[in-house]
């Protein structure tokens, strides 16, 4: 089975929707295309309890960042200063660009 695309890539500034964190902003920090969702900064934060280890000989209680659904974040356009849907669009120099559909302004940032 072919992975179903993902309407946000890694390094987006994206805000979650819904969920017990919406409304908070962050980058994305992975994809997983495989399973529909997303790894974001400072968001979805779990506590998981490890043993001590060599790379960590203290152990303890870590806090990371868990995955949630690609579907509860929305990008984040700088120039409207709010969520937005993303379209693409053909620039003069003929690269294909994700543009934000309430300004027009392009959201990729190496185009």
């Amino acid at each position: 089975m072919a992975n179903p695309k993902v309407h946000v890539r890694k390094g987006d500034l994206v805000q979650v929707i819904t969920g017990k964190d919406a409304g908070k902003k962050g980058k994305i920090i992975e994809v997983i295309p495989a399973k529909n969702r997303v790894v974001v900064e400072k968001v979805n934060i779990v506590k998981r309890h490890s043993k001590p280890s060599k790379t960590n000989p203290q152990g303890g209680i870590i806090e990371k960042e868990a995955p949630i659904d690609a579907s509860n974040v929305m990008i984040f356009c700088p120039k409207c200063d709010r969520p937005v849907r993303s379209g693409h669009k053909f620039l003069e120099n003929g690269d294909k660009a994700r543009i934000c559909r309430k300004c027009g302004d392009v959201l990729d940032k190496d185009k």
